[in-house]
Formats: structure tokens, sequence, C-alpha cells
């Protein structure tokens, strides 16, 4: 019996792993024992990278400007709520609560609809994927390099003489090594359906894995961090010149070290800043370097950092790094379109992907969605005023519409829709609505009573 032949709506019980060892491991007339190891491309399952912790490490917990800027991400991101919404002809309408909804409310105790969505997004920024499936009444995280895509060949009847051929991948589920995928432990075994998958930024190198934002800008990451570095070395041995010693050649190499040990203990350090050197015996001192302005560093750093905020979508005057603090980039106009840009662009979608990656848990109604709602938070305030002016000119329209001689429900639907198509026409006209060539002040006589 195939794996896939089992998965039957009504069935409780979760195949162990010897199970799934026995009934799915079968591919391409290969039999895989527990213990298997797998590549995506050879074998059928697709490892989650092992980068995640580094990131986590050397990104978010180690350099400044990451912080900075994922700070920002999570704090907009975990603002925002979920309900269902109504879809009327194909159209998005209003937004619903429901009952099912409390689990993303309270997802696990002592835990809000924010803190379910900041470990989303930390688990999706820093590793790609992000995996919460539903146990025991509560969502529980899964950490995203602990857990394997497990896939399985599509096969169609599209080859010579109708020889089944290989197009692609499918799901069948995820393995979860609580520890490791190399801790020895055996994996919990989650099928389609019972788990969550929150990739953002897909990898184009994989069918279903995600890819962190900071895979491309490693490199500036690493710049960033060097270059910060260098400023402390900077402080740390005096912050004064740079220089270069020669000395006689006649000295001995126990003279040299002599020398240089003891230039160490007199100038060496940030207690020892702007000292006055004293040379003597034939030693010439260059000075090479003077200060950070020289190295440009506000320039070089400034680069590194806008780039690293291109990748994570959020301007830079959003975060106020130091390109996004010059000119006219304060200016009202400016800001507020850096943060449109930023909304639009990044957090929407996120919400959006976000949204539909959890309906799996909580499955919407008939003709309804999941979706989010973003109408509390204050970074969006903005738009409440924009939102606003839309509304006026819808009512507006309708008012116009009404006038023309529509249904009031046809034109309400139309404006929401943005379909006109949706209109129905009473067959009156005028402001009142009278028949055509009906008398208003004469009972409808055409005005030819006497």
């Amino acid at each position: 019996m195939r794996f896939l032949d089992a998965l039957v709506p009504d069935r409780e019980q979760r195949y162990s792993m010897d199970q799934w060892a026995q009934e799915y491991l079968l591919f391409q007339g290969h039999q895989y024992p527990l213990g298997f190891q797998t590549t995506y491309g050879k074998d059928p399952a697709e490892p989650i990278g092992a980068n995640f912790a580094g990131y986590v490490q050397g990104g978010l917990k180690g350099n400044g400007v990451v912080f900075a800027l994922e700070q920002k991400r999570l704090q907009v991101f975990s603002q925002a709520r979920f309900q269902y919404q109504r879809m009327r002809a194909g159209r998005p309408g209003d937004l619903f609560g429901d009952p099912q909804l409390r689990i993303l409310e309270r997802p696990w105790t002592g835990a809000t609809t924010g803190d379910m969505l900041a470990r989303m997004l930390l688990d999706a920024d820093f590793a790609g994927n992000s995996w919460q499936v539903k146990l025991d009444g509560e969502i529980v995280r899964l950490r995203p390099d602990w857990v394997e895509i497990v896939l399985e060949q599509r096969v169609v009847p599209y080859g010579q003489g109708g020889a089944d051929v290989p197009v692609g991948w499918r799901q069948a589920g995820i393995f979860y090594y609580e520890g490791g995928r190399f801790s020895g432990a055996d994996p919990a075994v989650f099928l389609p359906g019972e788990y969550t998958h929150f990739a953002p930024m897909p990898d184009p190198e994989a069918a279903y894995r995600g890819m962190s934002w900071l895979t491309p800008v490693v490199r500036e990451l690493q710049a960033d961090t060097s270059a910060t570095k260098h400023k402390l070395k900077f402080f740390e041995n005096a912050a004064t010149p740079n220089l270069a010693v020669s000395l006689a050649k006649e000295i001995t190499p126990e003279q040299f070290q002599a020398f240089v040990a003891e230039m160490d203990k007199q100038h060496r350090g940030v207690e020892n800043a702007y000292k006055t050197l004293y040379t003597a015996g034939g030693a010439d001192v260059t000075v090479i370097g003077q200060n950070l302005q020289q190295l440009d560093f506000k320039v070089t750093q400034g680069a590194g950092e806008t780039r690293l905020a291109a990748a994570a979508g959020i301007h830079p005057v959003i975060v106020g790094l130091s390109e996004g603090m010059q000119g006219s980039s304060l200016n009202a106009g400016n800001y507020a379109a850096a943060k449109r840009a930023t909304v639009d662009t990044t957090c929407r979608y996120l919400w959006q992907n976000a949204a539909g990656s959890l309906e799996t848990l909580v499955p919407a109604p008939p003709d309804a969605r999941l979706w989010y709602d973003a109408r509390d938070i204050p970074f969006l305030r903005e738009d409440e005023k924009d939102a606003a002016a839309i509304l006026k000119e819808n009512m507006l329209a309708i008012e116009s519409g009404i006038r023309g001689g529509y249904t009031p429900d046809s034109v309400v639907a139309a404006v929401t829709a943005g379909d006109l198509t949706l209109l129905q026409h009473t067959g009156l006209f005028s402001v009142q609505l009278q028949p055509p060539g009906a008398d208003q002040t004469n009972g409808g006589d055409g005005g030819n009573a006497a």
C-alpha cells in the first residue's frame, strides 16, 4: 500500500516512523532504511539549511544594523490580527470573527497573536521557513532547522509509448527531529494539513523550501561587522595616528622585541590615547593614517547599511540608518512616502502570506478566507486618512448611482466590488425617481386638471 493512499480525512492514528519507512520510503525501486541520508535532488527529502543558528548569532545578536532592521519588521508585523473575510463574486468583502479563531488569539499559555507572529517572522527571516502545528489545543512552533520536508516525485504518463516520466515533486509531509536531524532521535511525522509552512521568500533551487533575506547580503553583513570591529580596534590602539616605526639595522632581534614591547606598553590602548611619543636611538616614525574620517567610514558603512535595509524591505529612513538621515529624507512628505513603500511592498505581503499559511490550522467557512486585520496598527494611521478619503469618494459614487435610478443594494455592491456590471436599474429617472411623464403636482395627470 502506498503511503499517500492511506491518507483519509478521518484518520486519527499518526504514522509511526517504522510504518512511514515500510510504506512510503520506497523510491525509484529502492527501500530507504531508518537513518537514511537525504539530499534534495537525489533522495525524497528537502532538508532545511543549517545556517539558522549562524544567522541568529552573527546577524540578529551580533550586528546592530540587522537587529534594528529585524526589530522594525517585527514591531509592525506582529501587530496584525486575523479574521475571516467574506468573498462575494470573487471579490473580498467584510471581515468577521469566529470562535474557531481563538487559538490564533491565544496560541499557547500566556501568548497572544503578536507572540506567534513574532516567532513566525524570526524563523522565516533567519531560516527562510516557519512551521507550526496544533497539538493539545495549542499552536506549537517547530524549530525550522530541525525540520525536513519529505517529497514524493510526481509522474505523468507523457513519455514515449505512454511511459511514466517524473515531473517535479509533491510535498508528502515533514519530519521534525527534536534536537536536530543528527541528534539520533526519531522524527515526529506530520502530514499535509497538520502543519503551517510560512516561507515568504522562496528558494529558487528548491520546490518548497524558503530562503532567508540575509542570504544574498551575507558579505555585506560580514563587511559591516568587520568595519565595526575595525573602529573598535582604532580606539583600542590609542585612537591616535597609525604609525610605521623603523629602527636602525644595527640593532639585534632582542633589542627590537624589547623596543616593540616597551612602545606597546606606553602607547597602546584607549588609556594611552593622545600621549606624546618620544623616540631615540635612530627610530624613524612615519604617520600612515590619522583618523576614521580619512578612512571614510561613514560612507563605507552607510552604503553597506543601505544594502542590508534594501534586502530587509525596510526603507533606511524608517529605521534611522545614516544614509536615510541626510538631506531631505526626513521631510514630512518623503518620510510618509518611505513608510508607505515599506507597508505596501513588505508588510502587507508578509501579512497576506501569513494568513494563507495559518488557514491550514483554522480553515475558513465557505465563501470566505482567513485574512489579516491591520486597522488598529499605529504605523498605518496615515493609511486611515487615505481610507477615509476613499470612503468619502465611495459614498459620493453611491449617492450618484441612486440618483441615477439604480437600486441602492446594487449600487453598494458595484462600488464595493468595483464592478459596474452589478448595477441594476429601477426604470425610474430624475432625483424624485418618478415615472417618465408623471406630473408631480396634480397626481400624475400631466398638469391638465383645472
